[in-house]
């Protein structure tokens, strides 16, 4: 039974519990039914109330109807009732605002809940009020909420999810959150910082299961995980300052990195040697998504990489600007024996809008090796393809290196926006569609399957 409405769940359950095709009237307040209402609300096996369900004039307002329907499920049982053992809300899923006056509300009711020791799985999202909020409210909200965190001990080393918006920390504080929440397995921070973003973020936390980490947006000098030896999945999209933003320590169960920006004028292309770490050699899926704006990473002689990306097997190059040369993207497959997955997405955009801090785009030059053969790449898929001699110059070369090559895929979707102010169109009809494969066989021995979308 899931709860999460503005509604009381215990009136929820009543109405579901009493309806009949008679007319509908109350039972006595000692009669067996109503007896069977009131253990309803104890009897949740999943407990889900998110704020957005819920309604109030203020957020303050807003909050006390949540904190109300929280409490009407998770207040204590009478010592008389029978299902005070027996209760078992296995999941419980919290989405609330931090609002000081709440949080002791909140924390006792999941507390009470998680000492039963029958709790799977526990996710809290957390944000401040939304209203526009200053660096130093933004501060004021992080403090509240490690309050929250060390004043509610048991609850958060039952927590197993947890996903925070809008929350300055001290440069210690995610490290003692993650190093504290024995349980927690997947942190997401959207739109946090340090208090002194001009510091490095340092997560050391060698006895932690965490195993996935995002940070969206997240402001500081650059992010060291230093030791996290379950992580398997870190994402790091929308980088504030000078690259790379990330560097990997120990992190031996890593299988995939997601680095997702929109490079501005400060940034200088890096190394992906600089950001990766030698003990991540079970990585499998690598995300670069560049925004259509500059290639944010230098190539690099692909011995470089070759130790981390040796058991590579799933390559996303996201959002290249039409006019960048694409040959450069052969320096990671060189690097990686055993991809079989390629995917590259080039955009064009009409429609872009070009701000004063976004960085030059510049065109990338590399030079692949020239008896370079890979054996095992399956599958290539270009999303946004062109009929240009850029593209299909790239196509015929990754066709002659990758001998094992059993599938092309080309898909002409572009952006509806830009659509309307350039009509020009990426879908191919059948004339194009022949003229492009020929383009692609002339010269080929390849039985290579082709497929245009």
């Amino acid at each position: 039974m899931r709860t999460g409405s503005a509604r009381s769940p215990t009136n929820s359950s009543s109405e579901s519990s009493s309806a009949s095709t008679c007319p509908r009237r109350s039972a006595p307040a000692h009669s067996p039914r109503a007896v069977r209402r009131r253990h309803l609300p104890h009897q949740l096996s999943v407990l889900i109330f998110q704020i957005h369900h819920f309604r109030g004039a203020t957020p303050v307002q807003t909050m006390d109807a949540f904190t109300a329907a929280l409490l009407s499920v998770c207040a204590p049982a009478e010592r008389s009732c029978e299902c005070q053992h027996s209760r078992a809300i296995k999941v419980i899923g919290l989405c609330f605002y931090l609002s000081a006056p709440h949080l002791s509300s909140i924390g006792s009711a999941v507390d009470g809940v998680v000492s039963r020791g029958k709790t799977k799985r526990i996710e809290f999202r957390i944000s401040p009020p939304p209203t526009d909020n200053t660096a130093l409210q933004l501060t004021e909200f992080g403090q509240q909420f490690m309050s929250f965190f060390r004043a509610y001990q048991v609850t958060f080393r039952w927590l197993t999810r947890l996903r925070l918006k809008s929350l300055a920390f001290g440069d210690s504080d995610i490290t003692d959150l993650i190093r504290a929440c024995d349980k927690l397995r997947f942190f997401n921070m959207r739109f946090c910082r340090l208090v002194n973003h001009g510091s490095a973020l340092k997560i050391d936390t060698p006895c932690s299961g965490l195993q996935e980490l995002e940070f969206m947006h997240f402001l500081c000098k650059e992010i060291e995980l230093i030791c996290v030896p379950k992580l398997r999945t870190v994402l790091c999209h929308s980088w504030f300052y000078k690259n790379p933003p990330l560097r990997l320590g120990y992190v031996p169960e890593l299988r995939k990195i997601s680095l997702d920006c929109e490079a501005k004028v400060w940034p200088v292309p890096f190394l992906l040697s600089e950001c990766l770490s030698s003990s991540a050699m079970n990585l499998l899926k690598l995300h670069l998504n560049f925004r259509h704006k500059m290639i944010w990473i230098q190539p690099e002689h692909p011995k470089q990489l070759t130790a981390i990306f040796r058991n590579l097997s799933d390559l996303s190059l996201s959002e290249i600007f039409p006019e960048c040369d694409l040959s450069w993207t052969l320096f990671i497959l060189e690097a990686a024996p055993a991809l079989q997955k390629f995917t590259l997405s080039r955009t064009r955009h009409a429609c872009d809008i070009a701000f004063e801090d976004n960085a030059e785009k510049t065109n990338v030059v590399w030079e692949p090796s020239k008896d370079f053969k890979h054996m095992n790449l399956k599958s290539l898929t270009i999303d946004g393809f062109e009929e240009e001699d850029k593209v299909t110059n790239y196509i015929r070369l990754v066709m002659e290196r990758a001998v094992g090559l059993k599938r092309i895929e080309l898909r002409g979707e572009g952006c509806k926006k830009c659509d309307a102010i350039d009509p020009r169109t990426s879908q191919v009809d059948e004339t194009r569609r022949h003229r492009i494969k020929e383009l692609l066989t002339n010269g080929s021995s390849s039985s290579v399957e082709r497929i245009m979308r």
